[in-house]
């Protein structure tokens, strides 16, 4: 090819690029636009009532009594047991009124091999005596293989101590168990050891077997 013909080459594609990046600065800002327009079409209003259909917060409510969901707390008494607490709700303590806790469930894991897990509706907090006040129904449920129902247990937290406040109706390895009270404490005689006592008018239904 002669050089003439070469420069004619080279001159017919820069020709063709010039056109081609004309066309494309034409071109791009049209489609850029088309795709805004077609956005802004196709968008819906914005409802804010329907913005969060499954939110049924009652913001007012929340900020005047805070609460917590689900919450869970855990850790070691003075003697060595595990004690764990979870709940549904807890709401912080506020002037005038304990820390509450609705849905609670405590359990005590004690060094010698023992757990006793508590149920309750409701439970609030005792800072003076460090314990939690478990009302509205308590099931108690022991690995020695107790259960026990009564309406209040006074559950410490710095050591392990379970004191019921009302009657108590137990069912056990002997039977079944009705009590005016019952306490789950340290065993002073045994180091190391726990036991669960029931006290005051004590009236027992032996059931061999059972």
């Amino acid at each position: 090819m002669t050089a003439c013909g070469q420069v004619s080459s080279e001159v017919a594609r820069a020709d063709r690029h010039t056109r081609v990046v004309g066309w494309l600065k034409v071109v791009l800002p049209l489609t850029a636009l088309a795709i805004l327009s077609t956005l802004f079409l196709v968008a819906r209003r914005i409802d804010p009532e329907a913005a969060l259909p499954y939110a049924e917060v009652d913001v007012e409510d929340l900020a005047r009594e805070p609460r917590m969901t689900a919450p869970t707390y855990a850790g070691t008494t003075e003697d060595g047991a595990s004690l764990t607490l979870t709940a549904d709700e807890a709401r912080p303590a506020a002037e005038g009124s304990p820390a509450r806790a609705a849905g609670l469930r405590l359990d005590l894991a004690t060094p010698d091999g023992g757990t006793t897990e508590l149920l309750a509706a409701d439970a609030r907090m005792d800072d003076s005596l460090r314990q939690l006040l478990l009302s509205g129904g308590v099931t108690l449920t022991t690995s020695t293989g107790y259960r026990l129902e009564t309406a209040e247990v006074a559950a410490k937290l710095d050591r392990t101590g379970l004191e019921s406040r009302s009657e108590v109706v137990a069912t056990g390895p002997a039977g079944e168990i009705r009590a005016d009270g019952m306490v789950l404490s340290q065993d002073s005689r045994t180091p190391g050891g726990y036991v669960l006592v029931f006290n005051g008018g004590v009236r027992l239904v032996y059931q061999p077997g059972s």
